[in-house]
């Protein structure tokens, strides 16, 4: 099997391009959403032209505002549906890494969208937060996590727990949280599984 080389991660022009073309096929105008994000309609046009990256938790709120999953951002058109009753295969080189602010990653898992469930793999370098602004992030669904290397800390509005490697935690998205690497030397990655209602 020849492998190919692997893509490139999203540039932040990528990225604005693919949330304006989510925008417009939802109808929104950039004002509306500019509304429902608590920004300026200058900060989304900004995000949308790749002049600004997006925090975790910005770009989820992006999504969750337009009612779109957050995987429908790492979309290519490089996805086949799978045939009736057949699988979907989808090799690494073939998956671009999405970079947000801060310098956390998110990479799609699933080889093509999956109704219902986002499957993805997060990276935290030392001292990286979900939330540029300190905001509390919640959103529609079920969340659960491992952190395969590092440790993780999630700050809940009550409570405040710490994942060392291969340490699980499941919790209602809509529970206003914020995701952070603690440690000075030492990236942090996990998987999170996201099931929708």
């Amino acid at each position: 099997m020849t492998r190919e080389p692997h893509l490139e991660a999203l540039t932040t022009e990528a990225l604005g391009a693919r949330l304006r073309e989510l925008r417009e096929q939802s109808g929104r105008s950039l004002r509306s959403l500019s509304r429902d994000l608590g920004i300026s309609p200058s900060a989304v046009s900004q995000i949308e032209r790749g002049r600004l990256r997006p925090s975790v938790s910005r770009l989820i709120a992006y999504v969750s505002a337009l009612g779109v999953p957050l995987s429908s951002v790492f979309e290519t058109g490089l996805e086949k549906e799978p045939e009736p009753h057949r699988f979907a295969i989808r090799r690494s080189w073939e998956v671009a890494s999405l970079e947000l602010s801060g310098g956390v990653t998110f990479r799609r898992l699933s080889p093509v969208p999956t109704k219902g469930v986002e499957f993805f793999e997060s990276t935290y370098p030392p001292g990286t937060v979900s939330s540029a602004h300190g905001r509390f992030l919640k959103h529609e669904g079920y969340e659960v996590g491992t952190v395969r290397e590092g440790e993780l800390t999630i700050e809940f509005e009550t409570d405040v727990v710490t994942l060392a490697e291969n340490d699980s935690i499941t919790f209602p998205c809509d529970h206003p949280h914020i995701i952070s690497n603690r440690s000075r030397t030492v990236t942090a990655v996990a998987t999170w599984l996201i099931v929708h209602p």
